[in-house]
């Protein structure tokens, strides 16, 4: 037998062996859930596979949520033919599965050689939703996971703590809209996902990232929080070391001052002021495929902007500037964004603890051809309406050449 028969060989029993264990849990009623990533199959724009078990019309099934860049795809199949169906991709379209059951997380992978490996470990306690097919919202982490203990999101027991509530929301929502922007970037491709985290605070999105990437998506993700308080940094620290989480780490820093090496996502929730423009062109500069800013306190346009005659018995009231300020601000970030070749969106996002400030700017490199000229061009004349002088970000850029 030839090493090429042999290698086929070997990933055939791999597959039937991680194909077993599936069913074995099926049949147990321990599984969790499946996810079959790094797709290679010919449909264009199928990124992963999520598979979660329900029951339709009293007949145990399996629901196979299929993400696309540009949408979500659902097909239920009993579970004969939906394990039938799992054999045939795992066969033919995907490099990695991820099964998550209530003893085990169990991992089958393409190595370098080309060849399906199973690793097998004991998985963290984890609760399970109800397999009924209701309309539940989807959950991106489990309350089961330990970080959220240690961070006091949940008790001993697993239960979430009634003030964390808003809290809890905040990290669905964040991994949610992470979820579809990795789903939109090139990052699939990328062996090691590099992540930084600009003012990470007590850390509940920093792990809660680190999480999602490896247990969710199966890849393999370095994920830093970088924050100036000494206090925060050595707790986060203590408690990452404490659950051996290996691809996660705390430094203390700023924007302006921390020189990290790659950036694939770029994370900076609350950078005050213009510290956003220092998060977003340190995004830019790096290269990164996903930048996602919370922006406030907008203190650098609003003093500059001349209100243009029609507007100023509107403008007359301060928080009408205030907000037309924001507006204006964010909107040129946008644009400057776009013109660096990301596609941008700005939208609402839940609100932040102790604030009301929920708005988020979203960025995910684009292979599309950039129409800089243009987009200079409208920035400029939303500049000359508002008799803005200058833009932190655009200054930025434009020391590093553009426009």
């Amino acid at each position: 037998m030839t090493d090429t028969e042999t290698g086929r060989e070997e990933s055939r029993n791999q597959i039937e062996l991680f194909l077993r264990l599936l069913g074995a849990s099926l049949a147990g009623n321990s599984f969790v859930k499946l996810v079959l990533g790094k797709y290679r199959g010919p449909e264009a724009g199928l990124n992963r596979l999520h598979v979660r078990q329900l029951t339709l019309r009293g007949q145990e099934c399996l629901s196979f949520l299929y993400r696309y860049q540009t949408k979500d795809v659902t097909k239920n199949l009993p579970t004969a033919a939906a394990l039938a169906t799992i054999r045939q991709l795992l066969s033919t379209a995907f490099n990695n599965a991820h099964l998550q059951t209530l003893t085990e997380d169990i991992q089958l992978a393409v190595n370098k050689k080309g060849r399906y490996r199973l690793q097998r470990g004991k998985a963290a306690a984890v609760s399970v939703a109800p397999k009924e097919h209701d309309r539940e919202k989807e959950r991106f982490l489990d309350l089961g996971n330990p970080f959220l203990v240690e961070l006091g999101v949940t008790n001993g027991q697993h239960q979430l703590i009634p003030s964390m509530s808003r809290k809890w929301k905040q990290i669905n929502k964040f991994i949610e809209v992470i979820d579809h922007a990795f789903t939109a970037s090139a990052l699939n491709e990328k062996s090691t996902v590099q992540v930084v985290d600009f003012g990470s605070g007590k850390g509940y999105l920093t792990f809660a990232m680190e999480d999602y990437l490896r247990t969710s998506l199966g890849v393999k993700a370095r994920v830093t929080g970088v924050e100036l308080r000494e206090d925060l940094v050595e707790l986060c620290t203590k408690a990452a070391r404490k659950l051996n989480i290996d691809g996660l780490s705390f430094a203390q820093g700023d924007i302006r001052s921390y020189s990290p090496g790659t950036i694939d996502i770029m994370i900076a929730l609350h950078a005050c002021d213009v510290a956003t423009d220092y998060a977003i062109h340190l995004g830019i500069r790096s290269g990164a495929a996903i930048i996602m800013c919370a922006p406030c306190c907008h203190k650098q346009i609003r003093p500059q902007m001349r209100s243009p005659q029609l507007l100023r018995p509107m403008l007359k009231h301060g928080i009408h500037l205030g907000q037309e300020a924001e507006m204006v601000t964010d909107s040129l970030r946008a644009l400057l964004l776009e013109a660096s070749g990301y596609q941008t969106q700005i939208f609402e996002f839940v609100a932040l603890e102790h604030t009301s400030k929920n708005k988020m700017i979203l960025a995910v490199k684009g292979e599309s051809p950039v129409k800089g000229a243009e987009l200079l061009a409208q920035i400029r004349e939303i500049k000359d309406f508002y008799g803005i002088r200058e833009h932190c970000l655009e200054s930025l850029l434009q020391a590093d050449g553009l426009g």
